[in-house]
């Protein structure tokens, strides 16, 4: 029974509970005793609180047992990644200058899941600040890929992306600031989406103008009734859009025939392993098969600009609030946070505003593409899961600037539209590769209409990592 709780859907789960098919107490139980077995070797979660999950057990089950109404979540498991505010607990955001930190209030989203019942695990490794799309930290050490454990699962989510894929919740909440929910997605195989911006509520701080919150599960249905929690106008965010008028969930099952689709298997400029380049392929091709029309074509914009407006924007937000550490905090934060920190400093006024300028054309370009275009898919990512610490050397046979393998994710961070990794196969070492599935600004229902299609043509959910060994010890 164990093992069907662990892979059960967040909305079966949802449904079992509310028929009393299933207890709240039995659930979190039983993912607090698969935590206890595999966590040690995946280092998915930096904090599991088992009195507090059990406590919220027993009192959704009482819920439960007094007929009360209960919300969308009741009883379900999350965990939430170390970014995030969660009143009397740590958020050390991987960083050693926070290791005593306590929060003393919420996150947004934090609050909403837990208002309508969601039962919270424990916090979910991450990079130090979130800066990198691998997660390694001086605080906690490496997370590990379930599905190798020598290697990364990504970041900087990438302690919910391995936590979901092994089985340890059936959700999580992750963050998106240049892929950070799709690049842990698409190494796990799971499902991740990163929101249009706005459409979640962020609290002050970090990449402020493309940082996404977004839910990571292991089916489309469940990230959709996750987002119909977490999605919604937020007073004391001015960058909140107006609610929803529909539900996510209640429309994933639309379909998508009819639709114009562009496939892209490098952006016109990206270096892609030619073996997740033709599982991709594959993989959109497949659209047609949902009477979609399916067309190659590229936005049009150019990586060399992509990636210093990128950097411009992010590392002078990141150097303004880094200089605000103490001489001996500054001394403690890791050569990423240094890097940020001095290339941040560097930038000059004009420099800031030439990089929104190309910021905009950005938007602009993907903007006329969608007068085309309804879809565009794209590899999520250019490699699959490499040992930890040790990026390939090279990307179809040529050298590459470094991160240069997570060419598909950031330019969508820039112009703040949805966009998703969906599992679509598997490379000759058994390593999830993920499709990218990128939308109109605003139309997250169509690119979680389209993920749900492709996920009934192609499912992956039932396809699990190797973990008896992992179990065995």
């Amino acid at each position: 029974m164990h093992e069907d709780i662990a892979w059960m859907p967040a909305t079966e789960m949802r449904d079992a509970i509310r028929t009393r098919a299933l207890s709240p107490v039995e659930v979190t139980r039983a993912l607090l005793e698969r935590i206890d077995a595999l966590n040690p070797a995946l280092n998915a979660f930096c904090l599991v609180t088992p009195e507090l999950a059990m406590a919220s057990a027993r009192q959704a089950e009482a819920a439960v047992m007094r007929g009360e109404r209960l919300g969308p979540l009741h009883g379900v498991p999350v965990s939430i990644k170390d970014l995030f505010d969660v009143k009397g607990l740590p958020t050390t955001k991987g960083a050693r200058i926070y290791k005593d930190r306590v929060a003393d209030g919420y996150e947004y989203c934090v609050k909403r899941l837990l208002d309508v019942g969601a039962v919270h695990l424990g916090k979910t490794n991450t990079p130090e600040f979130g800066f990198l799309p691998t997660t390694e930290n001086e605080l906690f050490g490496a997370t590990y890929n379930p599905w190798d454990i020598r290697r990364t699962p990504g970041g900087s989510s990438g302690g919910a992306g391995a936590a979901v894929a092994a089985g340890l919740g059936p959700i999580a909440l992750g963050s998106d600031g240049g892929g950070s929910i799709r690049i842990p997605a698409s190494f796990c195989g799971i499902f991740g989406i990163k929101p249009t911006y706005g459409r979640v509520p962020r609290n002050p701080g970090g990449w402020s103008t493309f940082t996404h919150r977004g839910p990571m599960a292991r089916t489309v249905a469940d990230a959709a009734l996750m987002l119909d929690v977490m999605a919604g106008h937020e007073p004391a965010d001015p960058f909140t859009v107006a609610d929803y008028p529909g539900s996510f969930l209640a429309e994933v099952e639309g379909g998508v025939r009819g639709l114009r689709v562009a496939w892209s298997a490098d952006l016109g400029y990206a270096l892609v392993e030619p073996e997740v380049r033709a599982v991709c392929e594959r993989a959109a091709r497949r659209f047609e098969e949902l009477g979609c029309t399916v067309e190659e074509a590229h936005p049009g914009f150019a990586n060399p600009n992509l990636d210093r407006t990128f950097i411009i924007l992010a590392a002078t937000g990141d150097a303004l609030w880094l200089s605000a550490l103490t001489d001996e905090q500054r001394e403690q934060v890791g050569a990423t946070a240094k890097q940020f920190l001095e290339y941040g400093g560097r930038v000059s006024g004009a420099d800031y505003l030439r990089a929104n300028e190309r910021r905009m054309a950005i938007w602009h370009a993907t903007q006329r593409f969608h007068e085309t275009y309804d879809l565009l898919l794209t590899p999520t990512l250019s490699v699959t899961a490499f040992p930890v610490g040790e990026p390939p050397p090279q990307i179809d046979g040529s050298n590459y600037a470094p991160l240069a393998w997570s060419p598909f994710t950031a330019p969508f961070n820039l112009t703040g539209q949805p966009a998703a990794s969906v599992p679509c196969g598997f490379d000759a070492q058994g390593l999830p590769v993920g499709l990218h599935i990128v939308g109109r600004a605003y139309e997250d229902a169509l690119v979680l209409r389209a993920a749900r299609a492709f996920e009934q043509l192609q499912p992956w959910a039932e396809v699990h990592p190797p973990l008896d060994a992992l179990m065995a010890t």
